[in-house]
């Protein structure tokens, strides 16, 4: 006896398919990194590497006499200000 060829349909998405949260509520699309480095028409290149940027904080650290425990707001202080002179 001849076995019958039995079809699945599988759902598929593509990637630019809406999607709904369980609750029906629609899915928040955040921009990827890449589209936030280029928002306002600046590019990636403008914008100040990992080592200006901890060269900087590590400037804050010293100018506030090495003291611990504020490493993060350094951080934030220097990646705020290098973009602002671009």
């Amino acid at each position: 006896m001849a076995k019958k060829k039995t079809t699945r349909s599988r759902a598929t998405t593509t990637p630019d398919a809406h999607v709904a949260e369980p609750d029906g509520s629609p899915v928040i699309v955040r921009a990827t990194a890449n589209e936030i480095q280029t928002m306002g028409g600046g590019s990636a290149s403008d914008l100040p590497t990992f080592e200006q940027i901890s060269e900087a904080a590590y400037h804050r650290y010293l100018q506030r006499g090495g003291q611990h425990g504020h490493d993060f707001d350094d951080w934030l202080d220097a990646e705020r200000s290098l973009r602002s002179r671009n």
